[in-house]
C-alpha cells in the first residue's frame, strides 16, 4: 500500500517538528501509519505524548493526542516551544 499525498504532507510537517523538538532535547519518533510523532523527554521516561498533523480549513496544524490544536504546521519552531512548555509543566 503506497502513501497518499496527504500522508506525505503529514510526514513532511511531522519531520520538521521532530527536528525542532530534538534541538530542544526531546526524543521524537515518527510512527509511519497513521503518521504521528511519539515525543518523550529522555530524562523522564514516564512522560510522553503523541502529536499528529491534520488539515483544517485554515491550513495544516499540529494536534495533541486529545484533539486540541498545538499550532500551525508552517511554524514548527513555535509548535515545538509550546510542546516543550506543556511537557515541562507536567513534570
Amino acid at each position: 500500500m503506497s502513501a497518499t499525498p496527504r500522508e506525505h504532507t503529514r510526514t513532511y510537517y511531522l519531520g520538521k517538528l521532530a527536528t525542532e523538538l530534538e534541538q530542544r532535547g526531546l526524543t521524537a519518533t515518527l510512527r509511519s501509519y497513521p503518521p504521528a510523532l511519539r515525543i518523550s523527554d529522555p530524562d523522564t521516561v514516564i512522560l510522553a505524548e503523541t502529536i499528529d498533523c491534520v488539515p483544517l480549513s485554515e491550513g495544516w496544524f499540529y494536534r495533541w493526542s486529545w484533539g486540541e490544536v498545538v499550532g500551525l504546521a508552517d511554524d514548527p519552531a513555535l509548535a515545538a516551544e509550546r510542546i516543550v512548555h506543556v511537557l515541562a509543566a507536567r513534570q
